[in-house]
């Protein structure tokens, strides 16, 4: 006997239903690229109003949350990573009353919201960093950042062998006032984009004072960029070798992951613990081991931290088991959720990862069914429930990604997971907005909208749908254990309290005892006694 298991339509879950005490250890996040999700005003990039009039999409898809990248006044050198002012919204985006607006609607429908905020370096726009610019070497100005004489016998050569995560040298050189070349600054990403110095007590007081305005605005935490950045070793030590981006994550480096953030992340852990509501921090961290992740949502620090080794764990059973077991360990151990991650805004959509075509497209859907089964929080980033992949062909001419214009550093693709989304309609910008969209979208997306998609049970919508719904209703799903079961090499089996999981990662279809009623499949499952044939590159859940 065969049996489809398509996903049936549901209605949004009850906004009521998803306000738990501690939340933030169960919930599923979805993550909104400002310039990408929706456009109200015709100007080809998505703002905070478009965002707000899609919120019912994402209250129909049930997710917990909405995060939302930077928004803040910005030159836009690195999509609004380089901000100038974190207490105004850049006119692109709309105005502070829009941003109050999405939060207050966004909280109507029982979603709570999580913004964006950039503590380790800020644009060369900003006015801290034109006063340095205009002060002496040594003037407190300069204190804020990391400024420096450099090396050579006329200063010409860098202060030491650091390498921007974009490419080339981590220090450019200044100009004095008199037209002679002056000191060198940090800059670990963009030129545009200076490192603080978080040594300077004025730094730590106005991020306190940042994160407090946006709090007393009704946000319900900050997703922290380069959490794992903003400490710098004693003295700035050389490295000694090329290709250092190939190293983040990798090990433990004199500019990213120095014990010292820490004390700043357990004092912004006062500063949220002091709002009513359950206000969280989140860790954008790159670290070399699980251990040393977990050290970021110790009980006195930040509440969750991405779990990039998931994310870039390969398409297998073991390899998925062992990060799996390695990630609830650390995690655990510090009494700490493990927050799930397959995409985000600066990685290849893992549609595409996965092999691309119809079988990443296999993999991708049976890899959401997994994430949302294992214990924890989980992120999904936009697109990702309409099966997006990769556009790898964008012309050269309309890239942003500043990675794309420099060597040596990150790889420069960033911009084909930042394709505007698409909405409706059979011809581009399919509903993005009423004008065009700032990245080409391919005509293939036509069939991959949420309006074609939406009421098509076999469709991946549905499939997302289906799955948040279900884990809303399953007591078993979210925070909580879990226990490996015997499967069939290739196949991963989990329990949890009423409910087993089972995912072939294998490449062919495998047979095993039938662990209960099937709810949810992403591939029509075959049945014969109390056996059940699951195909290759599907995954399943039952309840038990």
């Amino acid at each position: 006997m065969t049996q489809d298991l398509a996903p049936s339509v549901r209605d949004a879950a009850v906004p009521a239903a998803r306000r738990p005490e501690k939340w933030w250890r169960s919930a599923v996040i979805y993550q909104v690229y400002v310039r990408s999700f929706a456009d109200s005003d015709g100007d080809g990039i998505g703002d905070l109003r478009g965002i707000r009039e899609r919120l019912p999409h994402l209250a129909s898809l049930g997710v917990d949350a909405v995060w939302l990248t930077p928004f803040y006044a910005s030159p836009q050198a690195d999509g609004g990573y380089d901000v100038a002012d974190y207490r105004a919204v850049d006119p692109l985006f709309g105005d502070l009353s829009d941003a109050d607006d999405l939060v207050r609607e966004a909280h109507r429908l029982g979603l709570r919201v999580i913004v964006d905020i950039v503590p380790n370096h800020t644009s060369d726009r900003h006015v801290w960093f034109q006063a340095a610019l205009a002060d002496r070497p040594g003037g407190t100005a300069r204190e804020r950042y990391h400024f420096r004489p450099g090396k050579g016998a006329a200063g010409e050569l860098p202060p030491n062998d650091w390498e921007s995560v974009f490419g080339g040298p981590a220090w450019t050189r200044t100009v004095d006032p008199d037209g002679t070349p002056g000191e060198w600054y940090l800059h670990l990403f963009a030129p545009e984009q200076p490192d603080l110095n978080w040594d300077n007590p004025e730094v730590r007081e106005e991020f306190d004072s940042v994160l407090r305005f946006w709090l007393d605005l009704g946000v319900d935490g900050f997703r922290i960029d380069v959490a794992h950045g903003m400490v710098k070793a004693p003295g700035l030590p050389d490295i000694g070798r090329k290709e250092q981006a190939k190293l983040i994550g990798a090990q433990v480096l004199p500019f990213f992951d120095q014990d010292g953030v820490h004390e700043i992340h357990r004092s912004w852990r006062r500063l949220l613990d002091s709002y009513e509501g359950e206000r969280i921090g989140v860790a954008e961290a790159w670290a070399p081991t699980s251990e040393r992740l977990a050290l970021y949502v110790r009980p006195d620090e930040l509440h969750q931290a991405f779990n990039f080794q998931f994310l870039t764990c390969a398409w297998g059973a073991e390899a998925m088991r062992t990060v799996i077991d390695e990630s609830l360990a650390a995690t655990c151990s510090v009494g700490a959720p493990t927050t799930w991650v397959l995409s985000n805004h600066d990685v290849v959509r893992h549609t595409t990862r996965y092999g691309g075509g119809e079988r990443g497209r296999s993999r991708a859907r049976a890899a959401a069914l997994l994430m949302l089964a294992l214990p924890g929080s989980a992120y999904v980033y936009q697109g990702e429930e309409l099966g997006l992949p990769e556009v790898v062909e964008l012309p050269d001419e309309v890239r942003q990604d500043p990675a794309f214009f420099r060597g040596d550093g990150q790889d420069g693709t960033r911009d084909g997971c930042r394709v505007p989304l698409p909405w409706s309609g059979e011809e581009a910008p399919y509903g993005f907005g009423p004008g065009g969209s700032w990245l080409p979208q391919p005509a293939e997306w036509r069939g991959l909208s949420a309006e074609a998609q939406s009421g098509d049970p076999r469709s991946t919508l549905e499939l997302y749908r289906s799955a948040l719904a279900l884990r809303h209703e399953l007591p078993g799903l979210g925070d909580g254990e879990m226990t490996w079961l015997e499967a069939p090499e290739g196949v991963l089996a989990f329990s949890r309290p009423g409910f087993v999981c089972t995912l072939n990662t294998g490449g062919a279809e495998a047979e095993l005892p039938v662990p209960g009623r099937p709810v949810l499949a992403t591939a029509a499952l075959e049945f014969t006694g109390g056996t059940v044939r699951v195909p290759s590159d599907s995954c399943v859940w039952w309840a038990v």
